[in-house]
C-alpha cells in the first residue's frame, strides 16, 4: 500500500512557474514508477509526466514538453513537477500515482495508487 500527498499548487498568473511535490509513504516507493495527470473542469484526466523508478527515463505530454520537468528523489520518497511558463489552458487538478508493473505509463490504469490531488489555477 502507497499512500501520496501533493502540495504545491494555486493560483498564479499567466507565465509564471509552481513546482508540485508528491510525497509517498511506505519503504518501496522506489520501486514504482511515477505519473503526473491533470483534470480540466469538465474534462477527462489526462497524462502530463511521467518517470522511471531511477530516474533516468522521462516522459511528457506533447502540451508540456519543453515547459515541465518531472524529477523524483527516492531518498525523500518525492516526485517533483517543475511547471514554468504556466498557461491558462494548464488549469486543472493535478494528480500524482505510482505504477508497479512498468508499461505504458501515459495511461491512468496502468497506476496502482493515486493522491487526492492539488489545485493549480493560472490567471490570464
Amino acid at each position: 500500500q502507497v499512500q501520496l500527498v501533493e502540495s504545491g499548487g494555486g493560483l498564479v498568473q499567466a507565465g509564471s512557474s509552481l513546482r508540485l511535490s508528491c510525497v509517498g509513504s511506505g519503504r518501496f516507493f522506489s520501486t514504482y514508477d511515477a505519473g503526473w495527470f491533470r483534470q480540466a473542469p469538465g474534462k477527462a484526466r489526462e497524462f502530463v509526466a511521467a518517470i522511471s523508478k531511477n530516474g533516468q527515463d522521462t516522459y511528457y505530454a506533447e502540451s508540456v514538453k519543453g515547459r515541465f520537468t518531472i524529477s523524483r528523489e527516492n531518498a525523500k520518497n518525492t516526485v517533483y513537477l517543475q511547471m514554468r511558463t504556466l498557461k491558462p489552458d494548464d488549469t486543472a487538478v493535478y494528480y500524482c500515482g505510482v505504477s508497479y508493473i512498468s508499461g505504458e505509463l501515459h495511461l491512468g490504469r496502468n497506476y496502482d495508487y493515486w493522491g487526492q490531488g492539488t489545485r493549480v489555477t493560472v490567471s490570464s
